[in-house]
């Protein structure tokens, strides 16, 4: 449900069911930004984190943990693993958005328009890792 709301709002979106898919899907295609469940199949989300973040080809790329883990210290679990931030689910989709183009904007070539001003930007290159249940 995630990926089709992200699609409708113009992104590229790719999606790998599990960790170590995610990895080589990144690896290949260096999306600007990661969306990752951290409650993949496999190798999990924390693990493909960390091995993302080890790697000097991807350790730039934005990761913003999604998972059902609300309990306190959670947060830190995530940003200590590398994750660039936490979102918890369900997901707040406007609230999520927000959060990713505040990371794009970051990432993005200044082009004297700036995303701030573009808010109409029909497509922005953006992964999610993950099958999430949203």
């Amino acid at each position: 449900m995630l990926a089709r709301r992200l699609a409708r709002r113009g992104y590229l979106v790719l999606t790998a069911t599990d960790g170590q898919r995610g990895i080589d899907m990144t690896r290949e295609h260096l999306p600007d930004l990661i969306l990752m469940d951290m409650s993949l199949p496999g190798l999990d989300g924390w693990e493909a984190t960390r091995r993302l973040k080890s790697d000097p080809a991807t350790r730039a790329i934005p990761i913003v943990a999604l998972t059902a883990h609300a309990m306190p210290g959670d947060r830190q679990k995530a940003i200590e693993a590398g994750c660039d931030d936490y979102h918890t689910k369900p997901v707040d989709f406007e609230s999520l958005v927000r959060k990713m183009l505040a990371f794009l904007a970051e990432r993005a070539p200044d082009n004297g328009a700036g995303l701030a001003a573009a808010p109409g930007l029909s497509r922005i290159p953006a992964a999610r890792l993950g099958d999430s249940q949203c």
